[in-house]
């Protein structure tokens, strides 16, 4: 939750108790350590138009926002014979934090689809995992690169569990490939849009709701 420029931390904390309720962006969250109290974090820096990128562009030790959550993982179960792991960069967070909450055994595919090769980051995962890292530099076109990357890799035989998500219109037809062409069972699944090219997450979110509702 952030703050209006130029807002005292009280007057924030009013706002907090008392509405109106602050632009809220979502992120996920990636490390959390008790001692010292840190937590990380991973923006995409994409200039001051944001709310949330214009504040940690500009952020300085001292200044504040609001937090509310975390949700709950979202595989807190892993009972699976392989993974699929698919994520553009907006949710390289939560497939990140997937990775490296599955046992050490855990065997499968994860699809990266990042702008640059300076995109690239090092997890500690299982060394099951098969990692493919797949550029894709124009973030305003609806790309058709892990879906073909699915297309084309080997299937795996028995139960998957997935953890995908990224752009909107992407994420439909990697839920349509996977719950209508492999007939993966919907509860084995974590399929979900995290943006939508030209809508800020308001807008989004209010997108997500109409599809649900229609």
């Amino acid at each position: 939750m952030l703050p209006d420029e130029n807002q005292s931390l009280e007057e924030f904390k009013i706002q907090l108790m008392d509405g109106p309720k602050p632009v809220t962006r979502t992120y996920t969250v990636r490390q959390i350590r008790s001692d010292p109290l840190e937590m990380d974090i991973d923006f995409v820096a994409h200039g001051e138009n944001g709310p949330a990128s214009k504040w940690v562009m500009n952020a300085n030790p001292g200044d504040f926002i609001g937090f509310a959550g975390p949700s709950s993982p979202k595989i807190q179960n892993f009972y699976a014979d392989w993974y699929l792991i698919a994520a553009d960069m907006s949710a390289l967070p939560v497939a990140a934090a997937t990775l490296e909450a599955m046992p050490e055994d855990a065997k499968g595919v994860a699809i990266f689809e990042i702008l640059s090769e300076a995109d690239k980051q090092k997890f500690s995962i299982p060394s099951g995992i098969d990692v493919n890292w797949v550029v894709s530099p124009d973030p305003y076109s609806s790309s058709t690169k892990q879906l073909e990357f699915l297309k084309q890799m080997q299937w795996p035989s028995g139960i998957v569990q997935t953890c995908v998500a990224g752009e909107s219109a992407v994420i439909r037809t990697l839920r349509n490939y996977l719950n209508n062409d492999k007939n993966i069972d919907r509860r084995h699944t974590y399929i979900s849009g995290y943006w939508k090219i030209g809508l800020v997450e308001d807008e989004h979110q209010a997108y997500k709701r109409a599809q649900s509702d229609a």
